[in-house]
């Protein structure tokens, strides 16, 4: 009972920011819900030219956007804005992405409006030529396409993404998905994909996660295929030699090279990928440093697809392991 209390205590207190932890976020975010863009306006305009946070920035600001008018009142207040035709193309991917879930369907959904979402991105790449955020927005809606595009028209794409940052991670995530089985591609390779691009990260990079992330792809997948009833020999997905042998290298590669401090909510997402995965792989030492490095920066994803997320991380917090 009392092993019990304790782990009740643990997760308790436990929050699921969508932000993060970023503040000035969460403010921008609330324009939008009152219907205000200048916050949005200024938020982008401080943010410049990092772009893990303005890649995190959009995205957070693309799903508050969707469902509301505020990014075309500021399109049309500001038509010269490059940041507003930037926010508008990821808004156009969020709602078509947000139609096709509606409507329980996959690729090949709603062709005029993944056409629309097309070119707004290639719009955002015109008004902000040196910016891999359009391009991102770009790999991401494609793969809505009933049959995919032709490769080497996604090959031009990608390497218009990597000219401008050769490491962006959210670019690589969607390529990693666009050769995903649930896509337009393999397990086999989507893990190829996954494992070149960690190898040649340089050490520090957020890279070497993406075999993390194709991972719980893989587990989404099979999960959603069986509907419920046992997979064989799918028991050991988070702790057989490769994956552990795996998460570890990302470990080392990633927190070894990191140059020291708090996390970033820009690099939160990720992080929560490399925590689960240890966690589900029952590395005590690393599960629960890594849960400790998250702190309050905790996101649903992927946590939500093995459990619930608040139970899951309640074990692990204080460093202390399930039991």
């Amino acid at each position: 009972m009392a092993a019990l209390r304790r782990r009740s205590d643990r997760s308790a207190g436990l929050s699921f920011d969508a932000d993060l932890g970023d503040r000035a976020l969460t403010t921008a975010r609330h324009d939008i819900v009152i219907g205000r863009w200048q916050g949005v306006r200024d938020l982008l305009r401080a943010t410049g030219d990092h772009w893990p946070l303005r890649t995190h920035r959009i995205r957070a600001l693309a799903n508050a956007a969707a469902g509301s008018s505020v990014v075309e009142a500021w399109r049309a207040a500001e038509p010269d804005n490059p940041d507003a035709a930037v926010l508008r193309a990821a808004t156009e991917v969020t709602r078509v992405f947000n139609g096709a879930i509606a409507a329980g369907r996959g690729a090949g959904t709603d062709r005029d409006r993944i056409d629309v979402a097309v070119m707004a991105c290639l719009a955002a790449a015109d008004a902000r030529p040196g910016d891999p955020t359009p391009w991102a927005s770009l790999l991401t809606v494609v793969r809505l396409y009933e049959g995919g595009v032709a490769r080497s028209e996604l090959r031009a794409w990608w390497e218009e993404l990597r000219r401008r940052d050769p490491y962006h991670l959210e670019g690589h995530v969607q390529m990693l998905r666009y050769f995903s089985a649930r896509w337009h591609g393999t397990h086999g390779s989507m893990y190829d994909f996954a494992r070149d691009a960690a190898g040649a990260a340089p050490a520090g990079s957020p890279l070497p996660v993406l075999v993390q992330i194709a991972r719980v792809e893989e587990y989404r997948y099979v999960s959603d295929a069986a509907k419920g009833r046992p997979v064989r020999g799918f028991g050991q997905h988070w702790n057989h030699e490769l994956a552990v042998t795996e998460l570890l290298r990302t470990y080392d590669r990633w927190l070894g090279g990191r140059v020291p401090g708090p996390i970033r909510s820009e690099e939160a997402a990720e992080l929560n990928y490399l925590a689960h995965a240890a966690c589900c792989a029952g590395l005590t030492r690393e599960g629960a440093a890594l849960v400790g490095l998250l702190g309050e920066r905790i996101a649903l994803v992927p946590w939500v697809y093995t459990g619930d997320p608040a139970q899951q991380i309640g074990r692990w917090r204080g460093g202390a392991p399930p039991s």
